[in-house]
């Protein structure tokens, strides 16, 4: 019976024991590395991503349509003035040539005739045999004889033009940058065929926003830097550049703004280099208050949500967390514009583990 007693307490113990609220387990006390909120200046420079084209790029075609029979240009070849770059079929073109040359002698005949019947009746008269209603009648055949003689001369110079176009040239040293059409393909005219770099000038065209196309005017000085993989200049001092030409409207899908910078005459670059254009002089505005990057995180509080920060209270060692308003970037920092006061602590690393009101230890850096 004893023993009975005894189990039966121990088992009350361990019941009670179970029911028991567990020990509260205090949150660590982290380190974190404190960054004092100061002011710096912002250095106020836009770059921009470009491409290197030439001044001139020209897109050649036939002045005259008609069946492509040759292409000996290719895409990156090098062409001199004069270089046939593609030919048409030319057959018919030369038959219209050879059609208006006949014209051409049909009206010779008919002035040559026209004159020597002026000529008779103009002896003939001096005889006393035709009046002079009659020269004016010879007179007016000889004239419109003459007029159609010259209209057929150049009736045929057109035709014999034509069967000249049918050989596309060069008309400048360039580059060959890309070929529109193919052995085979019936082009009309006016089609472009193949498009030519002229050698010379280069300039570098950039995309500007909409709200910032307005600070642009032709005439602003800018440096280009060139991208590693572009050559010899690459690794040569930033180019200067002058805007030569802002666009008048955006483009209709990316809604940016085309402008071309001029690079100097003696300036060797290879087209369709990549180019970082930066406008104007490095301005320093107005100190402001800055931050790392890695002290701010997203703080969503109620029906705001934005940017926070933990302030350090060192009269507790503990951590709040208080909404900032960032006024945007410079660099690897971020701009402060409402929500700190000067001289105040701020949490520079691991603001993600941290919780409002957890004690933290300032990080010492080790001794060297």
């Amino acid at each position: 019976m004893k023993r009975l007693h005894f189990v039966l307490i121990a088992s009350a113990v361990a019941a009670l024991s179970a029911c028991s609220r567990a020990p509260v387990v205090e949150p660590p006390i982290r380190s974190v590395k404190l960054h004092t909120v100061g002011t710096g200046p912002v250095v106020a420079r836009t770059e921009y991503a470009g491409e290197v084209r030439a001044r001139t790029e020209s897109r050649l075609g036939f002045r005259v349509g008609g069946k492509l029979v040759q292409r000996p240009a290719e895409v990156g070849q090098r062409v001199k003035p004069g270089q046939l770059l593609a030919q048409l079929d030319a057959q018919d073109l030369a038959l219209s040539s050879q059609a208006a040359q006949a014209q051409v002698s049909a009206a010779q005949t008919q002035r040559d005739l026209a004159a020597a019947d002026l000529k008779r009746y103009q002896d003939l008269q001096a005889q006393g045999f035709v009046s002079g209603a009659e020269i004016e009648r010879r007179q007016a055949t000889l004239q419109s004889a003459e007029a159609s003689l010259r209209q057929a001369k150049a009736q045929g110079a057109v035709q014999g033009n034509q069967a000249g176009y049918a050989r596309l040239l060069a008309d400048g040293a360039g580059v060959v940058l890309a070929v529109d059409a193919e052995v085979g393909q019936v082009v009309a005219a006016g089609t472009p065929v193949v498009r030519v770099a002229r050698d010379g000038a280069r300039d570098v065209v950039i995309a500007v926003p909409e709200d910032r196309v307005a600070q642009i005017q032709p005439g602003l000085f800018a440096q280009v830097r060139l991208w590693a993989g572009a050559g010899k200049a690459s690794s040569a001092a930033p180019l200067q550049a002058t805007v030569r030409e802002v666009a008048a409207s955006a483009d209709a899908i990316t809604r940016t703004y085309q402008v071309k910078l001029s690079l100097p005459d003696q300036a060797t670059v290879p087209l369709g280099a990549t180019a970082y254009v930066t406008l104007g002089a490095a301005s320093a505005a107005a100190p402001v208050i800055k931050l790392p990057t890695s002290a701010l995180m997203r703080s969503d509080q109620g029906d705001r949500s934005g940017s926070a920060v933990w302030v350090f209270d060192a009269a507790t060692s503990t951590v709040q967390p208080r909404q900032v308003q960032v006024a945007g970037a410079d660099g690897n920092e971020m701009v402060i514009l409402a929500g700190l006061q000067l001289g105040e602590e701020v949490v520079a690393i691991g603001v993600h583990v941290l919780s409002p009101g957890q004690k933290v230890t300032r990080f010492a850096a080790a001794a060297q």
